[in-house]
């Protein structure tokens, strides 16, 4: 086919780190448009990376013929308005995480997208657990950790420790929705090897309630959680934990460690990116090594343009998958609001 034409709406730090430079390198791809939130970022963003035509109005980039794709690297509070309006309009979408603000928008965006299934809609996936995801998977279909009994997730840190810190955006419920801390990202990791949870009860916590707004120093409402603990009942009866908090010192670094009754397995996430594991017999994990044919990477903006061409078929996420991490955020929310378990999926 023909060079791909991209739109992209909200061209901020990530998609400056990942998106652009992934979709120049992909053959015939072209970034035709941009959108900010303000024209003078929309200005700048065009000049820096030499894309010709603006708009003040997502809106009117959405409806532009002369766009195939839209790249959505907005807030998650436009994530369903502008996936649901570029679907309708006939253009492929690739939508920053997290998928939406709750797990209602989260569906009427699959429901766009299946009624539009001719287009490719596809979510930016958690970066966790690429390099290590085959052999992961390979090792629990061979029965590495034998029956599975737990799981443990681990994202703690003290970024919010100091009340006297600003507002972050995802601190705003209105613009970020319901996820809370690194959950979604964690979560959507670890249902790539193990089954979703059918049952959690959830308890949270704020313990710093307003911050100051970094443009005005005005305090303002703190809207997600600074801490959450989250127990998990799997199908065959196998549990899980989470400890997520943003206000603990001294924290362990953010893991998976999945538990069986013949071994163990730990991911170490971020800049370690390690898969450590030992059988039951064995006196301690130890580094498992990732042959080098089997490693995977990011390659998110390829893989898009892929499944656009007809290449390949989204893996790293679909909407489909989207919408079950948003109803494992939203059952925490519930069952932190109400001090009771919820069943998952959820009903209705």
């Amino acid at each position: 086919m023909n060079a791909i034409r991209v739109g992209i709406i909200g061209l901020g730090a990530n998609t400056r780190l990942r998106h652009v430079p992934g979709l120049q390198a992909c053959d015939d791809v072209e970034i035709v448009s941009v959108c900010n939130r303000r024209p003078e970022s929309t200005g700048k963003a065009a000049d820096e990376f030499g894309i010709a035509k603006t708009f003040d109005k997502w809106q009117d980039l959405v409806a532009d013929a002369d766009i195939d794709a839209v790249v959505i690297g907005t807030w998650p509070y436009l994530h369903r308005d502008i996936t649901v309006a570029a679907l309708q309009a006939g253009k492929h979408v690739l939508v920053e995480a997290r998928m939406a603000r709750n797990a209602a928008e989260s569906h009427q965006m699959l429901k766009a997208s299946r009624q539009n299934d001719h287009l490719v809609a596809q979510i930016v996936p958690s970066p966790f657990g690429l390099r290590v995801h085959q052999t992961v998977r390979q090792l629990l279909a061979d029965g590495y950790v034998g029956e599975l009994r737990e799981v443990v997730v681990l994202g703690c840190n003290a970024a919010n420790a100091n009340p006297a810190i600003p507002l972050h955006w995802r601190q705003s419920a209105e613009l970020s929705g319901l996820n809370m801390l690194a959950m979604g990202i964690l979560h959507e990791t670890l249902i790539r090897w193990v089954p979703d949870p059918v049952r959690v009860l959830a308890q949270t916590q704020i313990f710093t309630a307003q911050r100051p707004v970094a443009e005005t120093g005005e305090p303002s409402d703190v809207g997600t959680p600074d801490s959450v603990h989250v127990l998990t009942e799997l199908p065959g009866g196998a549990r899980g934990i989470y400890h997520l908090s943003s206000v603990t010192h001294h924290a362990p670094p953010l893991q998976i460690r999945i538990f069986g009754s013949e071994g163990t397995l730990q991911y170490l996430c971020g800049a370690d990116d390690q898969l450590l594991g030992a059988r039951k017999d064995e006196g301690e994990l130890t580094e498992i090594q990732i042959p080098v044919e089997k490693q995977g990477r990011w390659r998110v903006e390829a893989d898009f343009i892929d499944a656009i061409r007809g290449n390949r078929s989204v893996e790293f996420t679909d909407f489909a998958t989207g919408v079950r991490y948003m109803e494992f955020t939203e059952a925490v929310a519930q069952s932190a609001a109400r001090g009771q378990a919820i069943g998952l999926p959820l009903e209705g």
